[in-house]
């Protein structure tokens, strides 16, 4: 493989090796796992994991409806009561199928490890992609800058960093060529840098790793995709080329993301929780998926010729929401890839594998709009040829993960108005010919078991966590000992039930909007503290707070008791707007910080790339903010550079572009670059960067 180091005239790239990738269809047949991938032990483990999450499944869920029918059941059930039941057996179901993983998981964490997976000496390059949109190039560099010294000492010449940019916003992408300019031009073999901007990010994140597979796949057996906040020891992509050369049959390895670096209050409950109760859920999951196991889109190492053959998406029929691209392409891909007879696999025991969480609850609420689409989408593929029971397992979690917000909130309102209707309406005490009165009375000691088992099956998964931590000593004192580690516990299942509600009808929200047709659109992530005053939290949430008054207002007016049942609901939703508040920002953390709660085993003891990842950030020089066209022209070396990044267009006079024809004209007649810039529209911004007329124009620009 030819490595031609960028210089101020040379593209940032190393030489095309293309992949073909051909475009694949919702429906098609399916192949046979790879010989040689499921030994008899292999087979007896999956075999009892998915009978014992099964089993478990069906006999709580059994358990609820039954229970459930006799609490409506004392007399004739009305049809109010029919769908409330009908509503209750689906939120039943969907709470036990969690608590059977998450009780899988917990024996299993409990017991050695007694499958190792083989692994064998990588004898290729592995390419790792980084896919970036919008982002803070700062964090970007500082992450690179981490793994390659890691890499350098422990592996060298076997990997290489590609910076694969989506952004599509004029001023970061011109302060991202800035930034990574040292980067990708230190001449570093042993890890080499690359780094390629695209004019049209069609497809989006799946668009842009797929044009990178088929412009240098050919060179690469395996890549690794991180996302812009992710972060891997040298160990770790070591252990993952390994895994990957030892397995043959096995198209796509994930970890397990930790997330890391959280300092606000939402943030540290994510983490908090991902690290105690997390581990409990990805030992369940990864037990009965096998090689049939899913991918979360960054931290796994995937097989790119495999990718190549298997995982070019499809392209669904309609338009956005449903229609169009696949937004989230990574359940999909890991689908298509066991589709293929592709062994897909979830390694909980490789470590060093990190991320970062959304800082505030409305960053949450920004996110599972896109994402919320994109599971929706993913409706047509439960009922596609070709796919394995546990793949459409997958995109039934997926689904669940947010129509579970519909039916809990439709729960919630069927029960208040057969509450309302109790109170409301007369009863027919002799509507059928009889001696003796029919009265409308419910189990209510049977109703409040029921009630006690639900919270028990939602709540328990949590003490598994907090109980395997408790037994590992050395994992416990990294929470802060066995105190901290219980009270940390209980704040955060205190302060998960308050944001709980909140969640749930904003996800209510999102759903009906993706059902009326509105598509989410593309928005970067963000990386800051997530700090918001008082006025953008309030008309963010003011529909909640609401919506948790009035609910709290009629449980009152029927009785005290009712009132009381749905506090935990409507208490939530009436604080959602000082609870959000205090989500983000970091100075709203010291109490928390002081009094030890919250604390993560990688705060006690930092993994040492954590260490040269803030090493790294602190070393990053912040330089004073300018426009995208005065950073360019000030940096003669760069902007020579950045003409350099762009591809090879056909004579730009022969192409109609109308923003870079208005760019072109307003370069030769604006007085002034003040001017220039003011005038300038942002697709006229990025037509101009895009094309060396206008920037050769710039300079005579005064």
């Amino acid at each position: 493989m030819t490595d031609k180091r960028a210089t101020s005239t040379h593209r940032a790239l190393p030489e095309v090796s293309k992949l073909s990738m051909p475009r694949h269809g919702v429906y098609e047949e399916g192949i046979p796992l790879r010989k040689g991938q499921r030994s008899w032990v292999y087979i007896i483990r999956i075999l009892f994991s998915r009978l014992f999450v099964l089993g478990g499944t069906i006999g709580l869920s059994a358990y609820g409806v039954t229970e459930m029918y006799g609490v409506l059941s004392t007399n004739t059930v009305t049809s109010l009561q029919w769908f409330f039941l009908l509503l209750f057996s689906i939120n039943f179901f969907w709470i036990a199928f969690s608590f059977s993983q998450a009780l899988l998981g917990f024996l299993i964490y409990l017991k050695p490890r007694f499958i190792k997976h083989r692994e064998a000496d990588a004898a290729f390059t592995t390419a790792i992609l980084l896919p970036i949109y919008n982002e803070d190039p700062h964090r970007t560099k500082a992450a690179i800058e981490a793994m390659r010294n890691d890499l350098l000492s422990k592996a060298p010449a076997k990997y290489a960093f590609f910076i694969l940019s989506d952004t599509n916003c004029a001023n970061a992408w011109i302060k991202e060529e800035d930034v990574f300019f040292d980067l990708i031009n230190d001449d570093k073999s042993g890890c080499p840098v690359y780094y390629r901007h695209r004019q049209d990010n069609n497809e989006r994140k799946a668009g842009n790793i797929a044009d990178w597979v088929q412009r240098w796949g050919g060179d690469y057996e395996a890549m690794i995709v991180l996302d812009a906040d992710s972060i891997m020891s040298a160990d770790c992509f070591i252990t993952l080329s390994r895994r990957l050369a030892g397995a043959p049959g096995v198209g796509l390895i994930q970890t397990l993301p930790t997330i890391v670096r959280a300092e606000t209050l939402y943030g540290r409950l994510q983490q908090f929780a991902n690290h105690c109760f997390g581990p409990i859920y990805a030992e369940g999951l990864s037990a009965w998926h096998g090689l049939s196991s899913n991918f979360w889109g960054h931290n796994a190492i995937i097989r790119t010729k495999a990718f190549a053959e298997s995982c070019s998406l499809p392209i669904l029929a309609g338009k956005p929401p449903f229609g169009g691209f696949v937004l989230s392409h990574d359940f999909i891909e890991a689908a298509l890839l066991r589709r293929a007879g592709w062994g897909v696999r979830f390694d909980t025991d490789i470590n060093s594998s990190f991320e970062e969480a959304p800082p505030s609850l409305i960053d949450v609420l920004i996110r599972d709009r896109r994402w919320c689409q994109g599971n929706l989408q993913h409706t047509p593929f439960m009922f596609a040829q070709g796919f394995v029971l546990p793949t459409r397992l997958h995109i039934f979690s997926g689904l669940m993960s947010y129509l579970s917000a519909v039916f809990w909130l439709s729960l919630i309102i069927v029960g208040l108005a057969i509450a309302v209707q109790a109170a409301v309406v007369r009863p027919e005490y002799f509507s059928n010919p009889s001696l003796f009165p029919t009265w409308p009375v419910f189990d209510s000691e049977r109703a409040l078991n029921l009630f006690i088992v639900s919270m028990g099956l939602i709540a328990i998964p949590k003490v598994f966590g907090w109980l395997a931590a408790m037994l590992h000593i050395p994992r416990c004192l990294r929470f802060g000992g066995p105190i901290l580690l219980t009270l940390s516990a209980l704040f955060e299942m205190f302060m998960s039930a308050l944001y709980a509600p909140i969640l749930m009808v904003s996800q209510f929200g999102v759903v009906m909007a993706v059902l009326r047709g509105k598509d989410s659109g593309w928005m970067p992530q963000s990386r800051d503290d997530g700090a918001l005053n008082w006025t953008t939290v309030a008309r963010t949430h003011y529909g909640h707070t609401l919506f948790g008054i009035v609910i709290a207002i009629i449980a009152i007016m029927l009785s005290n008791e009712l009132f009381l049942w749905l506090l935990p609901v409507t208490g939530g939703l009436m604080l959602s707007i000082p609870l959000s508040w205090l989500s983000g920002g970091i100075k709203k953390t010291r109490i928390v910080s002081m009094l030890g709660l919250l604390r993560a085993p990688e705060e006690k003891q930092a993994a040492p790339i954590l260490i040269q990842l803030q090493q790294a950030i602190q070393a990053q020089s912040q330089e004073q903010e300018t426009t995208p066209l005065q950073r360019l022209l000030a940096n003669p070396e760069l902007c020579q550079w950045h003409l350099a990044q762009l591809p090879n267009m056909p004579n730009e006079s022969s192409v109609f572009h109308a923003p870079t024809v208005t760019a072109e004209w307003k370069v030769k007649h604006v007085h002034s670059m003040e001017h220039l810039e003011a005038t300038l529209e942002d697709n006229e911004t990025m037509a101009l960067l895009n094309s060396p007329t206008c920037i050769e124009q710039l300079k005579t620009v005064s």
